[in-house]
């Protein structure tokens, strides 16, 4: 009867982890379509202000053209002129329980410092997430310049993007660093994600996506497009503005990919239990009927011998 009593205290067990995983499939599925708007609303902002500055880069270009002469354009566009120090900034988490999602980040980081490392680059690496950060700590701590942890704990703000933003400009202004290249996962769907290493500084206006697929335009509806105060400061004041945003992308894309990888090592947890619990149901009956024959084996024995 030992046997009986060990089991059902594990099939308890189990269905107390069950519930427990199975509230946490509902709050990160809850969680994921809150991030799943934001990436809409956010990716609006994000390609009117790609589709600006890549207008005023076909004007000022075309002013080139038309005056054979070469402007000097600013400098998160053009670099230091070397690309010798490297900083990556590494999205991950701040907590577990959602499958490989950290560990993907983690390996695609690692693979590009040690691409970077083999040719010489110097490497610095930021962190965003507890989890990336103790994975990264293992073979790359002396690289690590700065954890960032809390980012996006009850939904992604943008002015978390400007924290995380102002530091490296400032090291990139202070010449501290030249390149900047960030390292997330890009949100596809529930079950797919993409980790991806994108250079967001210098700025390559014309190497977005978006901008690839659209062609600047300088009439709307009949309408032309005056630039005030002129173009090069309106580029000047738009190319920090893109940079956060990048930023902010790469925040709420993480935040969604890491609910929904929640969501499913949760939903494989909860499915996972219930078989276990079944597997024990069906362990602890065969073991209970093997018991209640015995006993009435017995009590038949008795019953003949007198």
């Amino acid at each position: 009867m030992a046997g009986l009593k060990e089991l059902r205290t594990r099939i308890e067990s189990i269905k107390s982890t069950q519930k427990i995983t199975s509230a946490m499939k509902m709050v990160a599925a809850a969680r994921l379509r809150r991030s799943q708007g934001l990436i809409g609303k956010s990716l609006f902002y994000n390609n009117n202000l790609l589709a600006s500055a890549n207008r005023v880069l076909f004007e000022l270009k075309n002013k080139e053209r038309e005056s054979n002469v070469s402007f000097i354009y600013p400098s998160m566009m053009r670099g230091h002129g070397e690309e010798k120090t490297y900083l990556l900034l590494v999205f991950a988490s701040d907590r577990g329980l959602c499958g490989s999602y950290n560990s993907q980040v983690a390996r695609a980081a690692m693979y590009r410092v040690e691409e970077l490392l083999s040719v010489g680059k110097e490497v610095k690496i930021v962190c965003v997430g507890k989890k990336g950060a103790d994975i990264m700590k293992r073979k790359y701590g002396n690289l690590i310049v700065r954890t960032i942890d809390s980012v996006a704990k009850k939904g992604a703000k943008y002015y978390e993007a400007t924290d995380v933003a102002d530091p490296i400009l400032e090291m990139f202004d202070n010449k501290e660093i030249d390149v900047c290249e960030v390292v997330a996962s890009r949100f596809r769907s529930a079950i797919n994600r993409e980790v991806k290493v994108e250079q967001i500084l210098p700025v390559k206006i014309e190497d977005f996506e978006y901008n690839k697929m659209h062609a600047p335009i300088n009439v709307v509806r009949g309408a032309f497009y005056e630039y005030e105060p002129g173009l090069m400061e309106i580029l000047e004041g738009v190319l920090p503005l893109i940079f956060k945003s990048s930023i902010f992308q790469a925040i709420v894309h993480s935040q969604a990919s890491e609910h929904g990888a929640r969501m499913t090592s949760m939903d494989n947890a909860t499915r996972n239990a219930k078989d276990m619990i079944s597997s024990l149901t069906l362990r602890y009956n065969r073991i209970r009927q093997t018991a209640i024959t015995t006993e009435l084996t017995e009590i038949i024995a008795g019953a003949e011998a007198l």
